[in-house]
């Protein structure tokens, strides 16, 4: 198979490139930097061809991917900047990323009959269900602009292809980029102790992971809307929360892990402040339908936090 992966300086993307690269397919990087600008960590995806695209551009997405002739694009590429986004004037901007982009690369994929696959997220819930969110739900109520705009860039692939997945994730980290781990990690370092909310819950996705079952699924015609992050902890003797959990248990998992002994103490979204965006307290995604469809669920979040740091030497 042949790929094409939008947003390949950013956390997902770097691990997808690998991920192609490991299977022997071939996989072309794009993003908007004139050269491939991740992590310099010697990997597959440092050297492999690298295209610079910019998303907003439907003439140039069209060429490039009319030129590439994938089997599938992988599209990780958006604007993640949650708070900035809510600035009157990045909104247009984040639009043209998060609901544009979308729309250029899914016309594009339909004009060489090729796949497309959608990260979203699930901000595009308002977060107010007692329940986990099922992928299928329509019950649309997106608290923010990134949620929104990422919202119509799921409406733009699913009304304009046939062969697409949107596949939604939550609290994402991995080695290439910004995260909460290496954020808090090293605010652990220089602090006595730290404020993390309590009161929001999920389950984190462990990038590595997620890229394998991205190309799982590229590689069957199992279309349609997924949840994918990593497991919860359901063994009570695993030595850490079962269930969903939150960012403050999420950050007292890492910093035991890590050997930090600083003072973790839990506090209300309101307590926090600081936010400009309003943030879901569910976050919890019903990832049922991965296993109804024969695909291979991700390892707990546990797990992938004490694989992460081995790997990200923080």
């Amino acid at each position: 198979m042949k790929f094409l992966v939008t947003g390949i300086n950013g956390q997902l993307g770097h691990d997808v490139m690998n991920e192609i690269q490991k299977r022997g397919y071939e996989g072309i990087g794009s993003d908007i930097a004139e050269q491939y600008a991740g992590v310099a960590d010697s990997s597959p995806v440092t050297t492999m061809p690298y295209i610079t695209l910019d998303i907003t551009d439907r003439y140039a997405v069209m060429r490039v991917i009319q030129e590439v002739q994938p089997d599938a694009v992988i599209h990780c590429a958006a604007w993640t900047a949650v708070d900035m986004a809510e600035d009157d004037d990045k909104v247009e901007k984040v639009r043209a990323v998060n609901a544009g982009g979308p729309q250029n690369i899914a016309e594009a994929c339909k004009a060489v009959d090729c796949k497309m696959l959608y990260l979203s997220t699930d901000y595009v819930f308002d977060g107010q269900s007692t329940e986990s969110w099922d992928p299928d739900c329509k019950e649309y109520k997106p608290l923010n602009v990134y949620g929104q705009t990422k919202l119509e860039g799921e409406k733009a692939v699913s009304n304009t292809l046939e062969k697409y997945f949107i596949v939604r994730i939550a609290w994402v980290f991995g080695l290439n980029g910004k995260n909460f781990i290496k954020t808090m990690i090293n605010v652990g370092k220089t602090h006595d102790e730290v404020r993390v909310v309590n009161d929001q819950i999920g389950i984190p996705t462990y990038t590595y992971d997620l890229a394998r079952l991205l190309i799982d699924m590229c590689e069957t015609e199992k279309y349609g809307y997924y949840h994918a992050t990593n497991a919860e902890v359901t063994d009570e003797n695993a030595g850490c929360k079962t269930g969903y959990i939150s960012w403050y248990d999420f950050c007292c998992e890492f910093y035991k892990q890590y050997g930090l002994k600083t003072k973790v103490i839990p506090v209300t979204t309101e307590e926090y402040g600081l936010s400009k965006a309003a943030r879901p307290f569910n976050s919890r995604l019903d990832k049922k339908k991965l296993v109804e469809n024969g695909f291979k669920p991700l390892p707990t979040w546990q797990d992938a936090v004490s694989r992460y740091l081995r790997e990200a030497q923080l």
